[in-house]
C-alpha cells in the first residue's frame, strides 16, 4: 500500500497558516504521500514544505463549520492550520495521523521480526497496523524517492569506512588489526562488517567472546591515542549472570589489550545498583577475579524514558510564555536536562583523563552499548583529537561512532518531545550528544571548525530526513533495505560548496591541544539556539553571524593578496649582524 491511499482529502483551499513570530499566510494546502505543502494566495509562493514524518503530534479543534489543526513537529516547530469546513478539517487531521502511525510502526517493523508485538499497538491504531502489513519496512519512506539535482546515488557513502580508520591506526601502532569476523553480521548484528581488534587474537576467539556479550557487542577499538599509545574501546555488558559465568576468550581479549604491567579502566555508564540488578537477569559486569588488571568505575547516565521525559519537560517549559522568571528557572531545573548534559561531559572527561593523563586503556560500556556508551566515546574523542573537531573529521566521527557503531536511530528518534504517546524505545541520546558538542563550541569558540547550524541540521535529519544516512538501526538493517544503493547520503549534500559554507565556523583556528571543558553549573548553559529557535526571533543573531563571516573572509582575502605581493618581490639581502637574513627584535621570530 502506498501512503497516498491513506489521504482522504488531498487539497484544501483557503487555509490559514500561523507560526510563532511569522506573519500568518492564507493559501492552498496540499497533502502528498510524504509532504504537506501550502502555497500562498494570490502569489502562489511556496510557504510550507513539511515532511509529514516531521510531525510529532496532531491536535484538532472543531468550532462550528470550520476547525483548527495544530501540528507539533519533531524539530519543535508549532504550526497551526485554520481549515474551512468541519469535514475537511477532520480529513486533514486524520490523514496526517494515519501517516504518523504508519511511519512509527514501520520504524518498529525490523524490531518486531525478532520480538513478538503482542500488546504493542493501541486499539485506535489497529487500522494503521493493518495497513503496515503491506509496507516493506522503511523502503517506502521519502529518502527512497528523493532525487536532489546535482547528487549521484552512492556518492558520499564511502566516508569513514573502517578500512580508512585502520590505515590511520596502522600508521601509529601494530597492536590492532582489521577483523572480518562480522562479515555476514553473524557475530554482532549491530556492528559493521569490519572492526578493529587486538592483532594477537584470532577471529575464532573473537567470535566466542562475542557470544559472551549482550547483542554480540564484543570489545572493539574506537580510538587510539597517539600521544602515549593508549586505546579507547567500547562494548556491551558481559553476560555473567547470577552464577558469575566466565568466558576465557573475553578475558583473553581484554588481557591482550594491556601490555606488561599495564592497568586499565572499565567505565560503566550504569550505577553500581543497576549493574547488580542486571546480573540477576543475565547481564552483569567484569568481576575483579577474572579481570584483575581492570578497575571498574560506575558513572550513571540516564537513557530511555527518564531522558525522554526530561526532554519533554524542558520543551514544555520553553513553550509556556506565561512563566515568570522564578517559575521558569524552577521548571528548567526540574527538567534535569542540564544535569544530563553535565553528567555526559563529566564522564567523557573522565575517559579522556584516563587516556591522556593516566596513560591507561579504557573500556566503556553500559547494558546494550548502543546509547550512553557511544555518547561517552564520541565526546571523549572530540576532547582529545583535534582531527575530530574539523568539519570532515566530525562527520567521520558521527559515521564511525554513531551510525556504523549501531545507535538505533530508527527507534530512538521515532518520536520527539511533543508526542502524546510514550513508548519504551524513544530517547534523545543523540540530541544530548549534540547539546554537549554545543557546550564545547561555546567554551572553545575557536577550536571547532563547524558551527551551531550543523548541529541543528543533524538533529533535524536524525528525526525526519530526505536522506538515508540516519535510516534504520544498524548496518545490517541498512544492508537489508539497500539504503546505500537506493538513497542519497546527507554527507554528500552537506559537502557541496554551496551548502558547506553555511556550516563552517569563521572563527576557527586549528588547536592541536586537548580541550578540557568546565562542568561547573555556571558553565553549562541552555542551548537557546535549539530549544528557543522557533520561539525567540533570531534575525539579529543570524545577521551578526553573517557579518562575522563577511569580515573574516575579507580579512583572509586581504591577507592572501598582501602575501602574494610580498612573494612577488625579491627577497632582501642579509643585513649585518643577522643570520640567514632574519631581522627584528631579539627573542622574536
Amino acid at each position: 500500500m502506498e501512503f497516498s491511499e491513506l489521504i482522504k482529502t488531498a487539497t484544501v483551499e483557503d487555509v490559514l497558516l500561523s507560526r510563532p513570530g511569522v506573519a500568518a499566510v492564507r493559501g492552498t494546502l496540499c497533502i502528498t504521500s510524504h509532504h504537506l505543502l501550502l502555497s500562498s494566495c494570490p502569489r502562489g509562493d511556496l510557504e510550507l514544505w513539511l515532511l509529514i514524518r516531521n510531525v510529532d503530534a496532531v491536535e484538532k479543534r472543531v468550532s462550528g463549520s470550520s476547525g483548527t489543526v495544530t501540528l507539533r513537529c519533531k524539530d519543535l516547530r508549532v504550526l497551526q492550520l485554520e481549515i474551512p469546513g468541519m469535514e475537511q478539517c477532520l480529513d486533514v487531521a486524520g490523514s496526517i495521523e494515519q501517516h504518523i502511525v504508519i511511519v512509527y510502526l514501520s520504524s518498529l517493523s525490523l524490531l518486531r521480526r525478532k520480538t513478538p508485538s503482542r500488546g504493542l499497538f493501541p486499539s485506535h491504531e489497529s487500522l494503521a497496523a493493518q495497513a503496515l502489513c503491506s509496507l516493506d519496512s522503511v523502503m517506502l519512506t521519502y529518502p527512497f524517492f528523493h532525487r536532489p539535482p546535482g547528487l549521484r546515488l552512492q556518492h558520499g557513502w564511502h566516508r569513514a569506512v573502517p578500512e580508512r580508520h585502520l590505515q590511520r591506526v596502522a600508521s601509529q601502532t601494530s597492536q590492532w588489526r582489521l577483523s572480518s569476523v562480522n562479515g555476514d553480521f553473524g557475530a554482532c548484528p549491530s556492528y559493521p562488517r569490519a572492526v578493529l581488534v587486538p592483532a594477537a587474537l584470532g577471529d575464532e576467539a573473537v567470535a566466542k567472546a562475542a557470544r559472551f556479550r549482550q547483542g554480540g557487542r564484543f570489545p572493539v577499538l574506537c580510538y587510539f591515542h597517539p600521544k602515549n599509545g593508549t586505546a579507547l574501546l567500547r562494548s556491551s555488558q558481559p553476560l555473567t549472570g547470577p552464577n558469575r559465568r566466565r568466558c576465557r576468550e573475553d578475558e583473553q581479549l581484554l588481557g591482550t589489550v594491556l601490555g606488561e604491567g599495564e592497568r586499565g579502566f572499565v567505565i560503566d555508564t550504569r550505577s553500581a545498583q543497576a549493574a547488580k540488578q542486571a546480573r540477576m537477569s543475565g547481564g552483569g559486569t567484569e568481576p575483579k577475579s577474572s579481570y584483575p588488571r581492570w578497575r571498574r568505575l560506575h558513572r550513571a547516565l540516564e537513557r530511555g524514558r527518564p531522558l525522554q521525559e526530561s526532554f519533554a519537560r524542558l520543551v514544555e517549559a520553553c513553550s509556556d510564555p506565561a512563566l515568570s522568571m522564578e517559575r521558569w528557572l524552577g521548571r528548567l531545573e526540574g527538567s534535569r536536562w542540564l544535569s544530563h548534559v553535565k553528567a555526559a561531559l563529566s564522564t567523557a572527561c573522565l575517559a579522556a583523563q584516563c587516556l591522556d593523563r593516566e596513560g591507561c586503556k579504557v573500556l566503556v560500556h553500559g547494558a546494550e552499548g548502543t546509547d550512553t556508551t557511544l555518547l561517552v566515546t564520541a565526546l571523549a574523542q572530540l576532547i582529545l583529537d583535534p582531527a575530530c573537531r574539523t568539519l570532515e573529521g566530525f562527520q567521520e566521527l558521527l559515521e564511525r561512532e554513531w551510525i556504523q557503531a549501531g545507535h538505533p536511530f530508527q527507534l530512538r528518534c521515532a518520536r520527539s518531545a511533543c508526542s502524546h504517546a510514550r513508548g519504551k524505545q524513544e530517547a534523545p541520546v543523540f540530541l544530548l550528544f549534540l547539546d554537549c558538542v554545543w557546550q564545547l563550541s561555546r567554551q572553545f569558540p575557536f577550536s571547532l571548525e563547524f558551527g551551531e547550524q550543523l548541529l541543528l541540521t543533524l538533529f533535524d535529519n536524525a528525526y525526519a530526513s530526505a536522506y538515508g544516512t540516519f535510516l534504520c538501526n544498524n548496518e545490517k538493517e541498512r544492508s537489508l533495505c539497500k539504503v546505500r544503493e537506493s538513497t542519497h547520503s546527507l554527507w554528500a549534500w552537506l559537502n557541496q560548496p554551496e551548502e558547506k559554507h553555511k556550516y563552517l565556523n569563521p572563527l576557527y583556528s586549528h588547536n592541536p591541544l586537548v580541550i578540557w571543558p568546565s562542568v561547573e553549573p555556571q558553565s553549562i548553559q541552555l542551548w537557546q539556539g535549539f530549544f528557543l529557535r522557533w520561539i525567540r526571533p533570531s534575525q539579529h543573531l543570524d545577521e551578526a553571524w553573517v557579518e562575522i563571516q563577511r569580515l573574516v573572509q575579507g580579512k583572509n582575502s586581504s591577507l592572501q593578496e598582501s602575501t602574494g605581493k610580498r612573494l612577488s618581490q625579491p627577497l632582501p639581502e642579509p643585513s649585518a649582524g643577522t643570520e640567514n637574513g632574519e631581522t627584528g627584535t631579539a627573542g622574536t621570530r
